[in-house]
């Protein structure tokens, strides 16, 4: 038996049972202490008589990160922010007063990215793994490692989602190098190809387009369609050419989203097409004193239609004609029906009756051709007052598409009819509006939420009834406003027909929201340090 086997096979099953050869003791307490003597021997023989094996190829040196370091406060900042959870629920699924740190680190990042700061080596890792599980904070965390974090996620697999649409080794050759691009483009991976047509684009939308067109034609359907969508970057009169041809390609959906983009150039021959359609589709009547309009909606969809990116199967429960109609008018550019219509304007159009029920219809094409052509004054006529009956504006059947034709209009703007909409309506429909105001929510916008929970503070519900608000005011109110919350930390008296416990939960919502305030506003101080 070897030698090594044995003195195992003795250390199983003890040297009672399994004496040492040769060891000249065969029991007692000795054996042991012989057991590992030989042990020891038999390790260091080993050990200088191995053969050293292949050296492993030295590793690629960490690029050099020239960003500016983050000052000291806000390095230890960072480490509390990615090792942070949100505080253990006390007993009744409360979430306490502590702030969630976890909800705090996107906009940490964000701060830093817009600083110029680089991360510290150290953090590296934890900011990889923070990523790995949240894809919310991919962009932001991957900007902030920088090309040294890029280099460490090629040593682990687990953190490869870093390297995807970075050209595989974490740099995409610069959009003014020609030779580069091309040999990229020509035999990259997909992700990567995506990744250089967006970067090509950015910097110079001609040059993105001809990048296109050069392979266009061999390329799958599938990718076809994926690299079409970069054209939105960057859109303008002079992408028509290719969109247009793009028009008889052999993929459906390909067809559909050409035809999208160009309705989006109000001035392109498609636009123009569709605006003949569509006009000859809705009417003025002025009969007996009333001017109304009056809609015949298409009879078919002919290959004319097809062609320019009409689908001519409609959804379940939906109506041919009105299928046909609402395409028609989605793609027909805004500016086509103040000419139709005697030069009103779009906020004397929406208030037109309509007939035979088609307001629906042809609103909710309007509000959809507003988003896309991103037309602040359709939007404005079609949202209608803030104080409206909710989800009733003139053009509009949906908080949800209120909230796409909010997001076409200037930040200030925005808020104050988000602000204004708050005080006639209270929060319970306030959610998907607030989504689309710039962060940090302006002064009066900030003061219209705050104000509306107060109320419901004092109206006795729950606040977990508005929980998605609170996270909301958590993340976007101003940390200006900390100091006029202090008054409503306080346990509020209940009144009597108030939910059982209601204000006790008030209480520490309101103090959760003051100590978020607080550390945000801690947050942006520790990363100005640095000038």
């Amino acid at each position: 038996m070897d030698a090594w086997e044995e003195l195992v096979t003795s250390a199983l099953l003890g040297t009672d049972r399994k004496p040492l050869t040769g060891s000249g003791r065969s029991g007692g307490d000795g054996a042991p202490v012989a057991l590992l003597d030989a042990a020891a021997v038999h390790t260091v023989r080993r050990r200088a008589g191995l053969r050293p094996g292949p050296a492993a190829a030295p590793l690629e040196v960490a690029p050099e990160d020239g960003r500016r370091p983050l000052p000291e406060a806000a390095r230890r900042r960072l480490g509390q922010l990615l090792a942070g959870r949100a505080a253990p629920a006390p007993s009744g699924g409360r979430r306490g007063a502590a702030p969630d740190l976890a909800e705090l680190l996107p906009q940490w990042l964000a701060a830093a990215n817009e600083r110029g700061y680089g991360a510290p080596a150290a953090a590296l890792p934890a900011l990889l793994d923070a990523a790995r599980a949240r894809t919310d904070l991919r962009p932001q965390a991957l900007a902030f490692a920088g090309p040294r974090g890029l280099w460490l996620a090629r040593l682990n697999p687990e953190w490869k989602f870093a390297l995807r649409g970075t050209g595989g080794g974490g740099m995409l050759p610069d959009p003014g190098d020609p030779d580069a691009v091309s040999a990229l483009w020509e035999e990259g991976l997909f992700a990567e190809r995506v990744a250089l047509l967006s970067a090509v684009r950015a910097a110079d939308p001609a040059r993105g387009r001809e990048l296109l067109a050069s392979t266009w034609e061999s390329e799958r359907a599938e990718d076809r369609l994926m690299f079409l969508d970069s054209l939105r970057a960057g859109l303008g009169p002079a992408d028509e050419e290719f969109l247009e041809a793009a028009l008889s390609d052999r993929s459906r959906n390909v067809r559909a989203t050409a035809a999208e983009l160009l309705s989006a150039l109000p001035a392109s021959a498609l636009a123009a097409r569709m605006a003949e359609r569509a006009v000859s589709c809705v009417s003025l009547d002025r009969t007996e004193g009333a001017e109304t309009l009056v809609v015949e909606a298409p009879h078919e969809c002919d290959a004319g239609m097809r062609h320019d990116g009409v689908t001519p199967t409609p959804p379940t429960g939906r109506g041919e004609r009105s299928w046909w109609l609402g395409q028609l008018v989605e793609a027909a550019p805004l500016g086509c029906w103040p000419a139709r219509f005697g030069g009103r304007t779009p906020e004397e159009i929406v208030a037109l009756a309509v007939t035979d029920d088609w307001r629906g219809e042809l609103h909710a094409a309007w509000c959809r051709a507003a988003v896309r052509q991103r037309d602040a004054d359709w939007s404005r006529a079609l949202l209608g007052a803030p104080a409206a009956p909710q989800a009733t504006g003139p053009g509009t059947s949906s908080l949800a598409e209120r909230a796409q034709l909010l997001s076409t209009l200037p930040e200030e703007e925005r808020a104050s009819w988000v602000a204004s909409f708050i005080a006639a309506h209270g929060l319970s429909e306030a959610f998907q509006l607030l989504g689309v105001c710039a962060v940090p929510w302006s002064e009066p916008l900030g003061r219209a939420v705050v104000d509306a929970l107060d109320i419901a503070r004092d109206a006795g519900s729950y606040p977990w009834s508005f929980s998605g608000v609170m996270g909301l005011a958590e993340r976007c109110l101003s940390p200006a406003a900390a100091p006029q919350l202090a008054a409503l930390t306080a346990l509020p008296a209940e009144a009597e027909d108030a939910s059982p416990g209601a204000g006790a939960y008030w209480s520490e919502a309101f103090q959760r929201l003051v100590s978020t305030l607080e550390l945000r506003a801690a947050m942006h101080a520790e990363l100005s340090e640095g000038g």
